[in-house]
């Protein structure tokens, strides 16, 4: 099997093969100032959440920015990060007893990994399994503050039965931890605000609560890239959490917090064909370079699969990528109206031309890539490993 030729970089984006994932470094540079400044002036340790990019060379930039530790959804991630020299890390996923191995592997190598949990029975198997090996988990206890996803409820007696099981079974209660996830179906600055003081407050209360029954409670965690953006006070908490930040896309462009110029990832795609008597310009970026994420489609403005920009990454109004099978795409005017534009489609999108589509959603995107190409003036500078699994 004949081996692909090797590509040296820096080169123009007319010499990279599409699909392929782009970092617009100014861009990305601007959101992650924009954050660490934010977190700054409020007062507040800032562990930006790693999921999005999944990718050393971003964190670095993050970490250099001013951030303290990361936030990880896997294990992997832990193991990826640490082996890249990210010593504190917080595995943001209730711990289930078959992954405790795992992670007292990873503090047996000097990673000073922390856990959560929202539930007695897997507190009890934390402190059992810590007994067993003679290690001292670090748990925080997952808080749920805007009935989203997961988490105790700030008031709710189990909060205190299973500080207490952690604290009195000889683990390490580190604090109490919440992620408003529920600001994605917001668009209005007031909306966001009080939602941002709704995740203070109940995390400081989960806090107050676990304080006032003679339990340790250090560390009170918050967090979601519109909160973060969008609090007016965080008073009583210590650290922030947000992670697609660092991009930016279209669901958080329709959420309010950034402008379309902000989304750092695009994917870069050709025009393979036309379908001129449907109005459809084809591209060799379907759904396994987008995603199926359709985040937008239930948000005030549909972005179908993604909003098309020339290669420089203008925005090109009135197009987007309106469906996608496996390996195509399909461009086409955002009502799909017989509008005089789209006869002239294959004139206007000629068979060859590069464009680049924003997506709907960040996480999902970048994880159909295994790594990114870092953009800076049209120019693809470096390649950046991105890895994914569990």
């Amino acid at each position: 099997m004949q081996e692909a030729p090797t590509v040296h970089l820096p080169i123009p984006l007319s010499q990279v093969d599409t699909p392929a994932a782009l970092i617009e470094l100014p861009r990305m540079r601007r959101n992650i100032a924009r954050m660490q400044q934010r977190m700054n002036a409020l007062g507040v340790r800032f562990r930006p959440h790693a999921k999005t990019a999944k990718c050393p060379a971003v964190t670095e930039a993050q970490i250099a920015a001013g951030a303290q530790g990361i936030t990880v959804s896997t294990l992997k991630e832990a193991a990826q990060f640490f082996a890249h020299g990210v010593t504190d890390i917080l595995y943001a996923v209730g711990t289930v007893p078959h992954k405790l191995p795992q992670v007292l592997a990873l503090r047996r190598q000097g990673c000073d990994l922390k856990i959560i949990t929202d539930n007695l029975a897997a507190a009890q198997a934390i402190v059992e399994f810590g007994r067993a090996n003679s290690e001292v988990f670090e748990v925080l206890i997952e808080v749920d503050t805007d009935g989203h996803r997961s988490g105790i409820r700030p008031d709710e007696a189990a909060l205190i039965d299973v500080g207490r099981a952690l604290h009195e079974g000889g683990m390490r209660l580190a604090g109490v931890l919440t992620h408003a996830g529920g600001s994605y179906d917001l668009n209005t600055p007031e909306a966001l605000t009080a939602l941002a003081e709704q995740e203070r407050a109940g995390c400081v209360r989960a806090a107050e609560r676990l304080r006032a029954a003679g339990l340790p409670c250090a560390v009170v965690s918050v967090g979601s890239t519109p909160t973060a953006l969008s609090a007016a006070d965080l008073a009583g908490v210590t650290e922030v959490r947000a992670g697609v930040y660092v991009f930016f896309d279209l669901v958080m462009h329709n959420v309010g917090v950034c402008s379309t110029d902000d989304i750092a990832l695009s994917v870069l795609t050709t025009v393979i064909g036309h379908q001129v008597d449907k109005g459809w310009v084809i591209v060799d970026a379907g759904w396994m370079a987008m995603s199926r994420d359709r985040g937008t489609q239930k948000q005030s403005h549909d972005y179908g699969y993604g909003q098309v920009c020339d290669v420089d990454g203008t925005v090109l109004d009135g197009y987007v990528l309106s469906g996608a099978n496996q390996e195509h795409g399909i461009l086409s005017l955002v009502d799909g109206s017989g509008s005089p534009d789209v006869g002239d489609m294959a004139r206007r999108f000629p068979v060859g031309r590069q464009l680049r589509i924003l997506p709907n959603h960040a996480c999902a995107t970048g994880a159909q890539y295994g790594e990114y190409r870092a953009v800076e003036g049209g120019i693809a500078v470096a390649r950046w490993e991105r890895f994914g699994g569990w």
